[in-house]
């Protein structure tokens, strides 16, 4: 008889510390690799790197990461902070503009958009848990 796991989700709440984007990235390969979902861990802690980063960045408070299996195979790396404003490629659903080599900043979310096989966003309004802000997620998943 073959055992069916039905799909999982874990949720880390982040304290506005510049520690936590490595507390996340730590955390998501230990889910990965206690779900036989190991091969997915580089791009999983890319996607969630650079969002958890933005929400530290962007963000005045608290954030959350959330990490749940879709389905076999298949991961959503979510985001929550009290920040609103959804990034432009979240948005508008193209893949951003690779930035020149000399800025210092803005490749994350051209990385996110590269990388990831589905991207999105909610704005969400008072009453999810107390707070306002925005959902930014984004998809990868083992090769078919």
């Amino acid at each position: 008889m073959e055992t069916v796991t039905p799909p999982w989700a874990y949720t880390l709440q982040l304290p506005r510390d510049p520690r936590a984007p490595g507390v996340a990235r730590t955390t998501l390969r230990a889910v990965l690799d206690s779900h036989g979902m190991a091969e997915l861990a580089d791009s999983a802690e890319l996607l969630a790197s650079e969002m958890v980063t933005n929400a530290y960045l962007h963000s005045l408070g608290t954030y959350t990461l959330r990490l749940r299996e879709m389905t076999p195979g298949r991961l959503r790396v979510s985001v929550w902070d009290t920040n609103p404003e959804i990034p432009a490629p979240f948005r508008d659903q193209r893949i951003p503009v690779a930035v020149p080599d000399t800025d210092e900043t803005g490749r994350g979310l051209f990385l996110v958009g590269t990388c990831a096989e589905r991207w999105g966003a909610y704005e969400l309004g008072d009453g999810m848990g107390g707070g306002a802000g925005k959902l930014l997620w984004a998809e990868c998943g083992r090769p078919t």
